[in-house]
């Protein structure tokens, strides 16, 4: 149960660090640039650039994007119980909706070690601590389920 990348992603905390830029012509300021919408950043400093809030927030729209497929999958397990659907079939979806469920976790719980834990790490002092036992706190609730 380990989670592995495709060849050639990048994580996905990295693209938090350097977040997308997009070009905008507003008439008056050729070549201004704008943060994507999403984008919610703080005044923490992270190698010399300003950090998401949260090590998702670059990601927040592809993660609620995800969360609404498996709610729809859900939604599915739900109507083959009402259609009396051969009980290994529902149960074939309910593992795809918790192997979904759990890449989700997996995804959340790297950008958290590499954006939160590794910064509060670098800070040090006690929200390193703290950082650093709720990462471990998460990782046994994972393990456990």
């Amino acid at each position: 149960m380990g989670y592995s990348r495709r060849p050639g992603e990048t994580p996905m905390y990295q693209a938090a660090v350097a977040p997308a830029r997009v070009d905008v012509d507003n008439g008056d300021n050729a070549g201004a640039v704008a943060m994507a919408p999403s984008m919610i950043f703080t005044n923490t400093m992270l190698e010399g650039q300003m950090a998401p809030a949260h090590g998702y927030s670059s990601q927040k729209d592809n993660y609620a994007k995800r969360l609404r497929r498996i709610e729809g999958q859900v939604r599915g397990i739900a109507k083959m119980i009402e259609d009396d659907k051969y009980c290994i079939d529902v149960l074939t979806q309910i593992s795809a909706a918790n192997n979904a469920l759990r890449s989700v976790a997996l995804n959340l719980l790297d950008e958290h070690l590499g954006h939160c834990v590794t910064r509060a790490v670098s800070e040090g002092g006690s929200e390193a601590e703290e950082k650093l036992a709720e990462a471990s706190a998460a990782i046994a609730r994972l393990v456990r389920s």
